[in-house]
């Protein structure tokens, strides 16, 4: 199946800010993502409070943070909008520039013991104009009493041994001020420059040096009292700790033999079918041996990447699926993995259950311990399903890229739940309605089902 590419005149005007740097007289642009071919479009990556949360604190506040910078005059009360069963919540929107995080603040108190959900409209853009796809919501509870305390420190990493292209993180027990969290506020000493992140989602901070660590040293990192929580209140004193790195240089974790697979978004091998404005960025879409390819448009491929369906490239890049499944399901384990993986935090491993796993709840937590290149293999023998409005959170350095979950049935992702990592399903995948993959979709013998889903590579 061949594929004219096509780019109208919004297109060629986003190519000329891309190649020339600066704004030139565009027509107002079309929302539909068509417009941009090439482009990596806006979506939301985690939030605050965690989707599903029964025990949110009512004195704090809402945050959501995208993949990539937004205009921050896009995001205000019209485009972030809380919600109760009063009807809409009075507050303030900013946004964070460093971290790519909108901070919705209540103007009092959240009530307490009361369901709330959350949207982001179709209104947010990112600095080049290109607005979300689609309305995201979430939703959550607030606990039954007002959160009090200074904010603290809760998890580190790396320990002793770690390799000298590690990161350092430092996990909170609630979440912070984005803002606040910076190469003031978090420092890693003798004399070690780098950037600073912070993950809402999570509630991590990120020390990333600017050149691999030195061997068998000794180093000191420091969380200040100027990291401060969604309220004003900081730390209750300076948070250090300590590790040494390795004596002898690391070696590289090999990868998964991905192939030809890799360089797909979606690869089934019955159908694919979209409802909806669905939007897949930075892959192709295969299917083979099956034909039936439906629901493009709504659905729309960001080019350059192409469909490729019944043809030599997508047998090809089915025969490497199967290659990388068993690759995966042939892994010696190395812990259980439970049956309902909420709440729950996993570092880098092969995780195991010969039956059907869930996150029937919030989010699960993937933490490299600050090594960048760790990779999660989670072996699933039956189903994977999550619920809707939950997550998948990446921490310590963790990439979506190096998640890997091989389900010996079918997967099915919940309605406007957030999901990492790389799905190779020997069945089939849906994609409940406005479910957000940052990884891939590949069933080897089903289909893969989508309805207006944001898709973007890992």
């Amino acid at each position: 199946m061949s594929v004219m590419r096509t780019f109208n005149n919004h297109a060629i005007c986003f190519a000329a800010i891309l190649l020339l740097g600066f704004s030139v007289g565009c027509s107002d642009p079309d929302k539909h993502a068509g417009s941009f071919p090439g482009a990596i479009l806006p979506s939301v990556v985690s939030v605050a409070p965690f989707n599903g949360n029964g025990a949110a604190c009512p004195n704090s506040l809402i945050t959501a943070t995208f993949n990539q910078p937004m205009n921050a005059a896009t995001l205000n009360t019209t485009t972030f909008k809380v919600t109760g069963p009063s009807g809409a919540v009075a507050g303030q929107v900013s946004y964070d520039a460093g971290s790519n995080t909108a901070i919705f603040t209540p103007n009092a108190a959240l009530g307490l013991s009361t369901a709330y959900t959350a949207t982001i409209t179709t209104g947010a853009a990112n600095t080049f104009g290109i607005p979300l796809a689609t309305n995201f919501t979430w939703n959550f509870t607030t606990g039954n009493a007002l959160c009090v305390g200074a904010p603290a420190v809760v998890s580190t990493t790396p320990s002793n041994g770690a390799c000298p292209n590690t990161t350092a993180t430092a996990t909170f027990n609630e979440a912070m001020n984005p803002a606040t969290i910076n190469t003031s506020t978090f420092t890693l000493s003798p004399g070690v420059t780098g950037a600073v992140t912070y993950a809402a989602g999570s509630q991590t901070a990120t020390f990333t040096p600017s050149a691999p660590l030195a061997l068998n040293t000794t180093y000191t990192a420091t969380i200040t009292t100027g990291a401060k929580d969604l309220l004003g209140v900081g730390l209750a004193s300076n948070f250090t700790w300590t590790f040494t790195t390795a004596a002898a240089a690391c070696q590289a974790q090999p990868g998964v033999p991905m192939g030809s697979a890799a360089l797909f978004e979606v690869l089934a091998g019955s159908t694919v079918t979209n409802t909806g404005p669905t939007i897949i960025t930075g892959g192709d879409v295969g299917l083979s041996p099956g034909s039936a390819v439906t629901g493009f448009p709504p659905g729309t491929l960001t080019p350059p990447a192409a469909f490729h369906v019944t043809d030599p490239v997508a047998a090809q890049a089915q025969l490497d699926l199967t290659t990388a499944y068993l690759y995966l399901a042939g892994q010696p384990s190395s812990a259980v993995l439970p049956a309902d993986m909420s709440g729950l935090t996993f570092a880098p491993g092969v995780y195991t259950n010969a039956s059907t796993v869930q996150l029937s709840a919030g989010a699960v937590t993937l933490d490299a311990q600050g090594n960048a290149n760790a990779i999660f293999i989670f072996q699933i023998g039956s189903t994977l399903t999550t619920i809707g409005s939950t997550q998948v959170v990446l921490a310590g350095g963790a990439q979506a890229k190096n998640v890997f979950w091989q389900v010996g049935s079918s997967a099915t992702l919940g309605t406007n739940s957030i999901f990492m990592g790389n799905i190779l399903a020997l069945q089939s995948i849906t994609l409940d309605t406005g479910a957000t993959l940052t990884g891939r979709a590949l069933a080897r013998n089903g289909a893969v089902t989508m309805d207006s889903n944001t898709i973007t590579v890992p």
